[in-house]
């Protein structure tokens, strides 16, 4: 693999404007098929072999009306008034009138009449429904929407929303997060460097890979549902991954060149040294992310499929405009000003980089890593399992309005209605026959489930010849652990619900549905954990080509990642971080442990690649595995641990913002980061595989025979061109 690497960054150099101009076409195309299809994405997704899924496919075949989108209008009288009050009450049903005739609007109950009104008087309630699912209701139809309750606030009432969808609903992803951690990762390239146009190169390339990425999700957004969740970790991991494949290629390069190398051999022994380690890294993470396919549930099937394209397209600007962009910079990635080089030179004095010193800080660590082995290696675990603790109270969850900011309508209209009528009334269940039953069925249908435990009361919503709909309304909150145990008690004494009304029933509706999703990916953890990481030692033992590798590397990741979880829940489930992010204690995001799995995986293994890349090709040279390790490590930590802190900086961008999912997202990914490349891949990980020694390197006789030897660090490579392996770059034999 070094050779045909070796070869295309040769390729790519030499005609580098065939492939700069290769990559503004492709940018420019994404960006025109994104406009013409007016792509947007939508949080409306499916859970098929649900319970709740087959309630809500029932109701579309049999009375389509309940089936679309629903939006709760939250009215609410000024102080010391009441709702029923002439003045308000004219004012909404004035409102109300202009409700039902907003495009798309199926139907819209009367709250005098059906008697949405709270037992104090005060609050109002109306549920409109829309003729298609949530990601069908337009814009404009929202905007009228909200055009028509203005007479309603013009009577001095307030109006809030909230439902599956409502003015607003839609996440507009903030262009803060991408420059702040944009700015930061060019500050710590310009450290790592020391050259202004080193540090530019990967920013640019970054950046070009996630507008390719990002208009080609929003282009798809036009055909299938892509949840907004989905382009946040695109942007996440397409910003971090193309920033970091650069920088490990790049960091190589430029040292060849300090060291006296030609710029078009270098630029090509960097993609097939550094870019093998690169390609291995990625393909890594495209494997965990494709992973998430096997949990069933659309939505994270396209996130996964979403992020993995990210990384995929990151991956292939690396390996070639990368080294195009190389090819026009020259040498002057070496310094800011470069007063040496001039053309017609051929050879530069050779002298050791950074990286390769004895005395840098990198240097340092490694060696105080080896000699106190036992103890980094017992604190390291001890440190991760602490902070693993918290962990083991995780409760799943969807997040509801009760998590969003008092600033967002859907919180303010979920703390009128929790106030007011009852928690439950933010999350009511629907109990549908499947068949037409006579009106005193349903009558004692309603009865029946009006007696259950934590039901605060049940009544008929609808009936037809095919279904009869039957609302329960629970006393707990939609993400209430009593609002679940309701859901599972009701169908679990199935035959007594039945039996009430002689048809079979099912239970569904929006919190059923929420409960669903969480229980199924609560019990695909499991299966996808084993595919992940069996899938990813397969590929890290052909990289390696040692079996005791790949299982360190996943003991690491399992540390680190229980870690994060722990971290998570302590910050946002226990509510440590009330006061620091601004949030409400809530559950945590049920699908944010599969992803966090599945990319923290990947970026793990990304960070093992590199650094136990660097101790073979040491290993390979010398023989020496205790001061391989110690000189591997060292010549890795630099740029491990830049690409770590740009990637962490990048992550923690995106806690600025105000979606709560989001932060929890990009809190817990930074925490995973930071923990997986410090404490495990640069302290935990040298640590071990000193007290291992050569040991480690161990395989089967038989492996050497069957499994091939893809030469991700160079080795091979590096005797074909004249160089000595593990010496520094530029010394040949």
């Amino acid at each position: 693999m070094s050779t045909y690497l070796f070869r295309l960054g040769r390729w790519a150099f030499r005609r580098r404007r065939i492939v700069v101009g290769f990559w503004l076409a492709v940018a420019v195309l994404a960006v025109v098929l994104a406009t013409v299809s007016g792509g947007k994405t939508n949080d409306t997704f499916t859970i098929p072999g649900t319970e709740s899924q087959q309630t809500t496919d029932l109701l579309k075949r049999t009375l389509p009306a309940l089936a679309g989108g629903q939006t709760q209008v939250v009215f609410a009288a000024p102080a010391a008034t009441r709702i029923t009050d002439p003045g308000p009450k004219a004012g909404v049903e004035q409102a109300l009138i202009r409700i039902r005739t907003v495009p798309q609007v199926a139907t819209a109950l009367d709250p005098y009449t059906t008697r949405s009104i709270s037992p104090d008087g005060r609050v109002a309630l109306v549920s409109v429904q829309w003729t298609g699912q949530p990601g069908e209701v337009k814009d404009a139809s929202l905007d009228d929407l909200q055009a028509a309750v203005v007479p309603a606030r013009q009577a001095g009432v307030q109006v809030e929303y909230s439902g599956s969808v409502f003015p607003g609903w839609r996440i507009v992803p903030s262009e803060l997060p991408e420059l702040i951690g944009l700015i930061v990762a060019f500050v710590i390239l310009l450290i790592t460097f020391g050259a202004l146009v080193a540090a530019g190169i990967p920013i640019l390339t970054a950046i070009l890979g996630v507008v390719v990425s990002l208009m080609g999700i929003t282009a798809l957004a036009s055909v299938i549902n892509i949840a907004s969740a989905s382009t946040t970790v695109a942007i996440m991991l397409g910003l971090a991954c193309g920033v970091d494949y650069g920088l490990f290629i790049l960091f190589r390069h430029r040292n060849q060149l300090l060291q006296g190398r030609d710029v078009e051999e270098s630029v090509g022994l960097a993609l097939g040294t550094a870019g093998g380690s690169v390609v291995f890294a990625a393909l890594t993470v495209i494997i965990a992310l494709c992973g998430m396919s096997v949990v069933g549930i659309p939505f994270l099937t396209v996130m996964g499929l979403a992020g993995a394209a990210a990384v995929a397209v990151a991956l292939l600007i690396a390996l070639t405009l990368l080294p195009a962009l190389l090819g026009f910079a020259g040498h002057k990635i070496t310094s800011f000003v470069d007063t040496r080089v001039r053309p017609g030179h051929h050879e530069r004095v050779a002298k050791t980089s950074a990286a390769e010193s004895p005395t840098t800080r990198g240097a340092r660590w490694s060696r105080f890593v080896v000699r106190h082995r036992p103890l980094v290696a017992v604190t390291g675990v001890s440190l991760l399992l602490l902070l693993a603790v918290p962990a083991l109270d995780m409760q799943l969850g969807l997040p509801s309005g009760a998590s969003k900011p008092t600033s967002n309508t859907q919180r303010r209209a979920y703390d009128l209605i929790s106030e007011h009528f009852g928690p439950g009334y933010n999350g009511p269940l629907l109990v549908v026959t499947e068949h037409g039953v006579a009106p005193a069925a349903v009558q004692r249908l309603a009865g029946a489930l009006a007696t259950q435990p934590d039901v605060a009361t049940a009544g008929a919503l609808a009936t037809n010849q095919q279904v009869a709909i039957v609302r329960v309304v629970p006393k707990s909150g939609p993400n209430d652990p009593a609002t679940a145990g309701l859901v599972h008690g009701l169908r679990d004494h199935r035959a007594a619900v039945e039996a009430v009304v002689g048809a079979p029933v099912l239970v569904g509706g929006a919190t059923a549905s929420n409960i669903d999703v969480s229980q199924k990916l609560g019990d695909a953890l499991p299966v996808f954990l084993a595919v992940v990481v069996g899938l990813a030692f397969v590929l890290l033992t052909l990289a390696f080509r040692t079996i005791l590798v790949p299982i360190k590397s996943i003991l690491g990741f399992l540390l680190s990642v229980a870690a994060a979880f722990g971290a998570s829940v302590a910050m946002f489930q226990w509510g440590w971080g009330r006061h620091i992010f601004g949030i409400t204690p809530t559950e945590t995001v049920s699908f944010l442990p599969l992803i966090m799995l599945a990319i923290i995986f990947g970026l793990s293994s990304d960070y093992e690649v590199f650094v136990v890349s660097r101790i073979k090709e040491d290993f390979t040279a010398t023989d020496d595995a205790r001061g391989a390790v110690e000189r591997g490590t060292a010549r890795s930590a630099r740029v491990v641990t830049a690409a770590a802190l740009i990637m962490f900086s990048i992550f923690v961008a995106f806690m600025f913002t105000s979606d709560p999912t989001i932060k929890a997202i990009g809190f817990s990914f930074a925490v995973g980061v930071f923990l997986d490349a410090f404490v495990v891949r640069l302290t935990v990980v040298p640590a071990v595989m000193a007290m291992v020694g050569a040991r480690i390197w161990y395989h089967p006789r038989w492996f050497a025979r069957y499994v091939p030897d893809p030469d991700i660090e160079g080795s091979r490579l590096e005797r074909e061109l004249g160089i000595r392996p593990g010496a520094p770059s530029g010394t040949r034999v």
